[in-house]
């Protein structure tokens, strides 16, 4: 296993370092992307990439390890770092139970990113000092947007303007949508963070994007007119499975290979029924 790229954002003592890896490359959705700000890890990484991880981070003085949901390839490695580094991850609330017990991981998703081991958390605050004492000290503000998953939960640092958004932005337009997943809820949080004040986005698969609200208000954007559009040919009188094939194309090996988990229709179907608050 090996490092297949690195990252860093120079801001003096607030630079921002990162490293991706992953069992495959078939794409960012493949690849996990670890960032470190001083001495504080954002996500785990997925455990099947343990080797890499514990070698790149074994020399590294970290303190301080912040969970952004409990999805594997965020929390896979949060049990050794915890014991390499003797410390206890913060996670957010409504993960720390399935963090704590374990729970499924779906056969794709365990060939890409492997089972996270079982770790008990500290309960990540609204608000939070990282750093403390050093030339990196800052304020780490915890923002709820669920959606994606119910416990996500962005990292937005108001003094640098940065914003480690979890699973909220990936890419300006996305094709599908996992059976959990919520679109109302992932629009309302987009929204959330677009009303913040911040310039740089560290998104864990896509890497450092510097013009990072535009691109969320991009994203948002795109899925208005995907469910805008969804909905009209829904009046026209076509069927679910016509809308898929009209404006995302048939479902393809994903959808087959995740037994629909992951699908296009996922997305359409909610798509359909969306309605934007005012």
């Amino acid at each position: 296993m090996t490092v297949r790229n690195t990252y860093a954002y120079e801001n003096g003592a607030h630079s921002v370092y990162g490293f991706r890896t992953g069992r495959f490359d078939f794409g960012i959705n493949t690849t996990f992307i670890i960032y470190r700000i001083g001495e504080t890890l954002i996500d785990a990484g997925p455990s099947n990439q343990w080797s890499t991880i514990k070698r790149v981070l074994k020399p590294l003085d970290i303190k301080t390890l912040l969970i952004t949901h409990h999805h594997e390839d965020h929390s896979g490695n949060a049990n050794r770092i915890a014991k390499l580094k003797n410390l206890t991850p913060y996670a957010p609330l409504l993960g720390r139970k399935k963090l704590a017990k374990g729970y499924p991981t779906p056969l794709l998703q365990k060939l890409i990113w492997g089972s996270p081991q079982k770790v008990e958390t500290e309960i990540l605050p609204n608000q939070l000092l990282i750093n403390a004492d050093t030339p990196s000290q800052t304020k780490v503000l915890a923002i709820p947007t669920p959606g994606h998953a119910k416990d996500l939960t962005c990292l937005y640092l108001p003094e640098q303007k940065y914003l480690f958004s979890g699973d909220m932005y990936i890419s300006k337009s996305i094709k599908y949508l996992r059976s959990d997943e919520n679109l109302a809820q992932l629009i309302n949080s987009l929204e959330k963070l677009i009303a913040l004040d911040f310039e740089i986005l560290f998104c864990p698969h896509r890497g450092i994007v510097e013009e990072g609200k535009q691109a969320l208000q991009e994203k948002r954007q795109n899925l208005l007119n995907l469910c805008s559009e969804s909905q009209k040919l829904m009046a026209q009188g076509l069927t679910e499975e016509d809308i898929v094939i009209k404006i995302l194309g048939p479902e393809d090996g994903l959808a087959k290979i995740s037994k629909f988990n992951i699908s296009k229709g996922n997305l359409i179907r909610q798509a359909m029924t969306y309605k934007h608050r005012d």
